[in-house]
């Protein structure tokens, strides 16, 4: 399988990986802050399987120590501020436009999706480099 094959199978195991966190925090928290919750855990869920597939697989990346490991992991999570929020904003806009869950799943798809392919180059041109 081709390298870009793998990152297309890695981004849809994020997005299930940050979905299903989504889901099981609406289903523990019954807030009018629920929204907010479920997607800061799906985010955070997805961040971390995403950071450990890309460096071993896509980038082949390893580090010498754990400061370094931390490190990158920072600058990794710092390129996707940038494409988090094209995610929140296409969510929340599909959950306020369309006000159900379905449609708001759709929306997170759609963002994800996005932001990923966005992730992707600058992951490869600042993160996964020799410093």
């Amino acid at each position: 399988m081709s390298k870009a094959a793998f990152y297309v199978l890695f981004a849809v195991i994020a997005t299930l990986v940050n979905l299903i966190g989504q889901e099981v925090t609406t289903t523990l928290i019954d807030s009018q802050y629920e929204l907010f919750f479920s997607m800061l855990v799906g985010t955070a869920l997805g961040l971390i399987v995403k950071y450990l597939l890309d460096k071993k697989f896509i980038f082949q990346y390893t580090t010498e120590t754990s400061s370094k490991d931390f490190m990158t992991f920072i600058l990794y999570s710092g390129m996707g501020v940038v494409t988090t929020c094209i995610f929140w904003v296409t969510e929340y806009a599909f959950d306020v436009w369309f006000d159900t869950k379905t449609m708001r799943y759709i929306g997170a798809v759609i963002g994800l999706s996005v932001g990923y392919m966005t992730k992707y180059y600058l992951d490869k041109k600042f993160v996964f480099v020799e410093r």
